[in-house]
């Protein structure tokens, strides 16, 4: 749950902001699978449980580096980009 300046807030699902990792690895490979939408990964078994955050701490003033259980961190998940994911808690 984030809480905004504006006093919106947000509920997000760690396999969400999983999905959604801005890095280069992460967008090659849904750029390879919007490529070939018939073919079906093989996942590994680590890949195949369920996604938790181990990790989040600040990168510089403007993201969040968050480290999954499945031990990815490299995407910088900007305020504006989890401004977009999520959802709107009233």
């Amino acid at each position: 749950l984030i809480g905004w300046d504006d006093g919106q807030r947000r509920r997000y699902t760690y396999g969400e902001l999983r999905k959604a990792c801005p890095c280069v690895t992460c967008r090659n490979e849904k750029k390879q699978a919007a490529a070939d939408p018939v073919k079906l990964p093989i996942l590994t078994p680590l890949e195949a449980q369920p996604v938790n955050v181990d990790k989040m701490s600040l990168a510089g003033n403007y993201a969040y580096r968050i480290t999954f259980s499945d031990g990815h961190n490299t995407g910088l998940f900007t305020f504006d980009h989890l401004r977009e994911l999520g959802e709107i808690i009233e």
